[in-house]
């Protein structure tokens, strides 16, 4: 019997740093203080115009492969979740793949917004566990969203930001470590509600397209509050109750970073301490697929993470699209 581990992690986001007083000159009102009571975002990181979503992908991708101790070669597979691909076509995971080297992997990418890198983990694992011929998976969250943003439209342009995440998954034969369980849930009637309807086959790009539907990200419709907390405990519980475990035994949750307010519900619907649930939009804003990798790597940096302890990792995005996994760390991440 093979499990998947996650051996390594690592993260970047750019150099740019937009703060909030930014929006104040540029919307002319008071949002910062909105920003900070409501989802507790206090700066975020944008691209230049040079930069974009593979750079950010190789840039995380390098500092997992050293933590890990492998070279490029080692890498059977790449998977990177985005939204905000490099081009529509050819895939972003390909574009990685020949600039780390990573001559020996075969490539793809996933896009189920913001829940993609748990979708990816949960598609790496499976590779691992199936396959004897994969032994390292390179799973990858990346998000280039300020790309995509109205600079005029608050509802959109205060909240998202750019980064990427990444980790390494090991095939190893202790099946009490590693990826323990995984769910995937969508709500499919939510996805006329956020989005970037333009630029693909229902609208492609023209002049008109741009003008009368804009490819940029919109909220169409807001969601009702108590959405993600519902699901995202319903996920803990589905996950607690398949490994045989309490939610006292979870040590860490590493949650989809749209709204603080709503990790802390979950967290209280779970009967948990809220400082369990690591966050990481104070000073990087909403990252989308990046995340959750993001503050995973927060976690590691500060050392907060030992070998066997136990991890949720819950996300969710436009679709509307749920994830969830349930990991227990070996000693190769320490």
């Amino acid at each position: 019997m093979r499990n998947a581990y996650i051996c390594s992690v690592g993260a970047y986001a750019p150099e740019q740093v937009i703060p909030n007083s930014y929006f104040n000159e540029t919307l002319g009102e008071d949002v910062d203080t909105w920003l900070r009571e409501n989802v507790a975002i206090y700066e975020r990181r944008w691209c230049t115009e040079e930069e974009s979503t593979a750079d950010l992908s190789e840039k995380a991708a390098l500092q997992a492969l050293e933590r890990a101790g492998l070279q490029p070669e080692d890498i059977d597979l790449i998977i990177i979740s985005t939204d905000t691909p490099e081009f529509i076509s050819p895939s972003t995971s390909s574009v990685v793949q020949d600039r780390l080297g990573a001559k020996n992997a075969g490539t793809f990418d996933i896009n189920t917004a913001c829940a993609g890198f748990v979708t990816a983990m949960d598609i790496g694992s499976k590779y691992i566990r199936s396959d004897e011929q994969y032994n390292h998976v390179l799973v990858i969250g990346a998000y280039a969203m300020s790309k995509y943003l109205n600079k005029a439209d608050k509802k959109t342009v205060t909240l998202f930001a750019d980064g990427a995440g990444a980790v390494v998954l090991k095939a190893g034969g202790d099946t009490s470590k590693g990826v323990l369980a995984t769910e995937l849930i969508t709500e499919g009637q939510y996805n006329e509600w956020m989005g970037i309807y333009g630029g693909a086959a229902r609208q492609p790009v023209t002049h008109e397209m741009i003008e009368q539907h804009g490819h940029q990200l919109q909220f169409v419709r807001k969601f009702p509050k108590e959405l993600n907390p519902e699901i995202w405990s319903k996920m803990a519980n589905g996950l607690s109750h398949r490994i045989g475990v309490s939610n006292e035994e979870i040590d860490h949750f590493f949650i989809t970073q749209i709204n603080i307010h709503s990790i802390w519900e979950t967290m209280d619907r779970l009967g948990q301490p809220r400082e369990k649930a690591h966050t990481v939009m104070h000073y990087y804003g909403y990252t989308g697929s990046a995340c959750i990798p993001m503050a995973f790597n927060k976690a590691y940096e500060e050392g907060k993470l030992k070998a066997g302890q136990l991890a949720y990792f819950i996300g969710s995005g436009g679709g509307l699209a749920f994830a969830s996994a349930a990991v227990r760390f070996g000693e190769e991440l320490e």
